[in-house]
């Protein structure tokens, strides 16, 4: 089978590496692609946002499935256009992608089914928005409506914070049409986790769990990212609470979006925060998680390309899927300046070394090619990933290997895994 893989960083050079090894697969596409994903695919120059032109590839390469690894394109209607032409795709259309699209949807989604999140109101008044910081106080969380790579959340942790943090927030969630709703919702106490579920209409196979860690720098300071690391599984992520989340919220969003006719098809993320009163949703991704697909990809026993099609065929409920016992852990590589200004360009050299460590693989987020260099191309800009027994034994091997590379411009995290080695000491 020919696939299509859409997207251009650190997620897609892992999806490209699990699929490359796939015995049904013929030939792997990919546009736009990146140095590391040419390693297994053949890069073509399309235009994603272009349907017609990936629509014609599609024909001309007699494409079997075209996987959509970025949002961007899954909000746009990709998947629709797609299947309009009899096109199998691995991602949602454009209405059940708008539980990443538009955060008050998805509130709404939560309100009308009784799924568990953060009490929340929806405002396009700036003013009003002001009134209801001053009443609740702080800490609170506002969130700007629409796709904002990871960063369109402010935690505010006093009343001050909260109210400077408005206009940024609706200044984010501006439209052509005029001001998106703006989200205001409590803050959990709580511990967060991702986790992960393949998803056609009402039938649901459960994946894996990770953690990640949004703060730019050292002991969860700084700015939010897009993820500056991550690790699989999450150990409070337990059985108990995995089945508390497929029932009281993976399996009600599928239902109440099959029942509306608008079904979902693909993997489901789902950020929860883990409070003292069970799981919470924190919000929906309609994507592999980036940086935790990196994590994810490694321990993933079968074969990803048969579960892929599993889920756009509809065929979940005969599916299964194993993980390895060892855990996975990835540090972000990161462009100096990174969530805000950076250069690009840098030379960045030694990966051959590090892929070289046991037990690690180096996937690429953000960079390109120039003759027989490589440089970077991003704010995030590799992603160095490693499975070990334990959390310490795989955070060891990834920055083992990180020492290896020879890129003075980048930075990275040096406590990624912190919470979970933690438990490990205390055992």
């Amino acid at each position: 089978m020919n696939v299509l893989l859409i997207g251009s960083g650190g997620r897609e050079h892992a999806l490209s590496w699990k699929l490359a090894a796939s015995p049904l697969l013929t030939k792997l596409y990919a546009a736009p692609g990146n140095p590391g994903i040419a390693e297994d695919a053949e890069i073509v120059p399309l235009k994603i946002e272009d349907h017609a032109a990936v629509i014609r590839f599609c024909k001309e390469m007699r494409i079997g499935l075209v996987v959509i690894g970025p949002e961007a394109p899954l909000t746009a209607g990709l998947a629709d256009a797609l299947l309009a032409e009899k096109i199998k795709v691995f991602g949602p259309q454009k209405i059940p992608a708008t539980l990443e699209g538009s955060k008050s949807f998805t509130k709404r989604l939560c309100a009308g089914h009784n799924i568990p999140t953060a009490a929340f109101i929806e405002t396009k008044s700036r003013e009003e928005a002001r009134v209801y910081i001053e009443k609740h106080g702080a800490p609170i969380v506002l969130k700007a409506d629409g796709l904002h790579a990871g960063k369109g959340v402010i935690v505010a942790m006093d009343k001050a914070e909260a109210l400077m943090a408005v206009d940024q927030v609706f200044a984010m969630s501006s439209n052509p049409g005029g001001d998106a709703p703006v989200v205001i919702e409590e803050f959990l106490e709580g511990e967060e986790a991702s986790y992960f579920c393949f998803v056609h209409g009402e039938q649901v196979l459960p994946l894996a769990s990770a953690q990640d860690h949004k703060r730019v720098f050292d002991n969860d300071q700084g700015p939010n990212t897009g993820g500056m690391g991550a690790y699989s599984p999450a150990p409070v992520f337990t059985k108990a609470i995995e089945q508390e989340v497929l029932e009281k919220i993976v399996r009600p969003t599928a239902r109440a979006l099959a029942k509306a006719g608008t079904p979902y098809s693909g993997v489901l993320y789902i950020g929860l925060m883990i409070t003292k009163d069970g799981p919470k949703l924190i919000e929906y991704n309609v994507r592999f998680g980036d940086p935790e697909c990196q994590v994810l990809m490694p321990r993933m026993k079968d074969d990803l390309l048969t579960l892929m099609l599993a889920t756009a065929n509809g065929e979940l409920e005969k599916s299964s899927v194993r993980w390895r016992d060892e855990v996975a852990i990835t540090v972000v590589f990161a462009n100096q300046g990174y969530p805000g200004a950076y250069q690009s360009g840098a030379v960045i050299r030694g990966l051959e070394k590090a892929n070289a460590v046991e037990g690690v693989t180096v996937f690429h987020a953000g960079t390109r090619r120039d003759g027989d260099k490589l440089l970077s191309n991003g704010g995030r800009v590799l992603n160095v990933t490693a499975l070990g027994k334990t959390v310490t034994e795989a955070r060891e091997r990834a920055y083992k290997a990180i020492a290896l590379i020879e890129w003075p411009e980048g930075f990275y995290r040096s406590d990624i895994g912190w919470r979970a080695i933690a438990r490990e000491k205390a055992k």
